[in-house]
């Protein structure tokens, strides 16, 4: 896609509240605002930092654009709670109906009303082969803008500081990527312990609403157990490792909720 140039074309950058989606609509608006109509569209979830629609503003001032809401219809409150409660399935192997119901059908109803002819996702330069395997079974619109700038998650995190923006504060926390906090598609023991550690009353929210509908959502020791069977000495991966290892891949909550 490295020297793709449209023209006249209705481009929507899908922003995540992350860093590397912030990046992707700087530079979409950089590269193809002058040729085409750039939209930059949230889905904004009940469960996130309270601290990301901070960073939504201060995006917003530094692109000089105003970013839109994609609110599904049938939940306007946009809470994943409210999803599972009325599902009574939180996520497994059909993947994760907040997900499904909060983005991938708040976008589908977002595009019946607005043309949209590219978007833009934030993948970076690492996510070569997850880009690659989107555009083959999501979209082939896919504009994959950080790629061919060859920028890395960390060349978004510089560039977002040379910015002067502060990262969402999620980010200081230890996570990995600006998701829900207590994201159901996580099944680590790293990471559902740095939860409690965190954030323990959202901990608890998960561990009881979980056991409630019968989910089991962390694996340890290779089998899939209940949060509140989870030993808070339970390790996997080290912080280090895990914040390396990750970095939004496995369990980053997409617009599209493509398989990873």
């Amino acid at each position: 896609m490295q020297g793709f140039l449209p023209t006249n074309k209705d481009i929507t950058v899908w922003f995540s509240c992350g860093v590397a989606s912030a990046v992707a609509a700087k530079y979409t608006l950089m590269r193809y605002g002058e040729h085409n109509r750039i939209r930059i569209v949230n889905n904004p979830v009940k469960e996130e930092h309270e601290d990301n629609q901070r960073f939504l503003k201060d995006v917003e001032t530094w692109l000089g654009v105003k970013i839109e809401q994609a609110i599904s219809k049938e939940f306007p409150e946009y809470s994943a709670e409210e999803v599972w409660k009325k599902y009574k399935y939180m996520a497994g192997i059909a993947g994760a109906p907040c997900t499904m119901r909060l983005k991938k059908h708040a976008r589908q109803q977002w595009e019946q009303r607005n043309n949209s002819d590219h978007i833009v996702l934030g993948f970076t330069y690492e996510e070569k082969n997850r880009a690659s395997r989107f555009k083959l079974t999501e979209r082939d619109t896919l504009i994959p803008v950080l790629i061919d700038e060859k920028l890395t998650k960390q060349d978004c995190f510089d560039v977002i500081d040379k910015a002067e923006i502060r990262p969402p504060k999620i980010y200081e926390h230890g996570f990995p990527n600006a998701n829900c906090i207590g994201c159901v598609k996580a099944t680590s023991t790293t990471y559902w312990n740095l939860v409690r550690q965190e954030f323990p009353d959202v901990f608890k929210r998960r561990a009881d609403q979980s056991k409630e509908i019968g989910a089991k959502l962390v694996r340890y020791k290779g089998t899939r157990i209940q949060l509140h069977d989870l030993p808070e000495t339970a390790k996997g991966h080290s912080i280090k490792t895990y914040r390396k290892k990750l970095q939004g891949e496995l369990f980053d909550c997409g617009i599209f909720c493509e398989e990873k």
